[in-house]
């Protein structure tokens, strides 16, 4: 642990953004594996879901938490099974 105050509210800090990024990040994933199964599954929201999870990707993608190529890479993919 830190000794000095502003260390300890880096901690904090620090703390607070892998929360928060750690759930964008997930939500990310959970959206393109919910648009991969409806899209192998052939339904009826695929479309939706393809949008949610593109949108998610450019979300994730201008908060940093991954790089241009990746969402570009990413959304590549899903608009082949589209």
């Amino acid at each position: 642990m830190p000794q000095i105050k502003s260390a300890m509210k880096r901690v904090k800090t620090a703390e607070g953004a892998n929360l928060r990024n750690n759930a964008q990040r997930s939500s990310m994933r959970s959206a393109i594996k919910s648009f991969e199964t409806s899209a192998a599954n052939n339904a009826d929201n695929k479309e939706d879901l393809f949008k949610t999870a593109v949108r998610a990707i450019d979300m994730a993608k201008s908060k940093g938490l991954i790089k241009a190529n990746k969402a570009a890479r990413d959304k590549s993919r899903l608009s082949k099974l589209n």
